[in-house]
């Protein structure tokens, strides 16, 4: 499968978004990654949906919103209506996974679904066919710039195999510690949609570093 790579503005100049987000483009990034943390499912707070609304208009790039909140189903409406392409949402704050792609899906959004490194895999095995995109973390979710935890190539390995042996394409994000140094890794264990903030933004060439992750 072809590799993606969604550039997280989490890492980006908050005072210059705009400029930001046409760097990205112009670097060869296939998307933007949103990070919505709601200082309670993860020990930070990010941004919202005014965030996401003003900056819209200035990017062609699909936006990928990324839901670290405990309450995630009240917020599915909100960002589509901003202007979100696609929202994730975590397994760990769901008790009706298939509820909340359903109303995704119904809202005309690609839904992903997302586990913490400590999550067992296998959980969403039931999701594969229904969603659209299943994304493991990498590092434990909730802050920037951390270190990449490589037992979760397992579980990225795992994901795919299952995906494989049912005959589904799934897209399969990894998110964290996103590098040269790791990219060729969870490539190989079948991921193919990389999600990558400091390496990407603090780079002096972004378009340099964005190939090396594709190649």
């Amino acid at each position: 499968m072809k590799t993606k790579i969604s550039a997280s503005i989490l890492s980006a100049d908050f005072g210059h978004l705009a400029d930001e987000l046409s760097r990205a483009e112009s670097a060869g990034c296939d998307m933007i990654h949103f990070d919505v943390m709601d200082g309670h499912f993860v020990p930070n707070i990010s941004y919202g949906v005014p965030v996401l609304k003003s900056i819209r208009r200035y990017s062609r790039l699909p936006f990928d919103v990324h839901l670290m909140i405990s309450d995630p189903n009240s917020y599915i409406e909100p960002f589509a209506k901003a202007g979100a392409d696609g929202i994730t949402f975590h397994l760990e704050a769901s008790a009706n996974p298939v509820g909340i792609i359903d109303k995704i899906h119904s809202l005309g959004l690609r839904a992903g679904v997302s586990v913490k490194p400590k999550t067992d895999v296998s959980l969403l095995y039931p999701l594969v066919g229904i969603m659209d995109m299943a994304l493991i973390m990498t590092v434990e979710p909730g802050f920037g710039g951390q270190g990449f935890i490589p037992e979760t190539l397992a579980k990225i390995k795992a994901l795919r195999d299952y995906a494989d042996s049912t005959g589904i394409a799934l897209d399969i994000e990894v998110d964290g510690g996103i590098s040269d140094k790791t990219a060729h890794s969870v490539r190989e264990a079948g991921a193919n949609v990389l999600v990558s903030g400091s390496y990407l933004f603090r780079a002096e060439d972004m378009a340099k570093n964005c190939k090396l992750l594709k190649d």
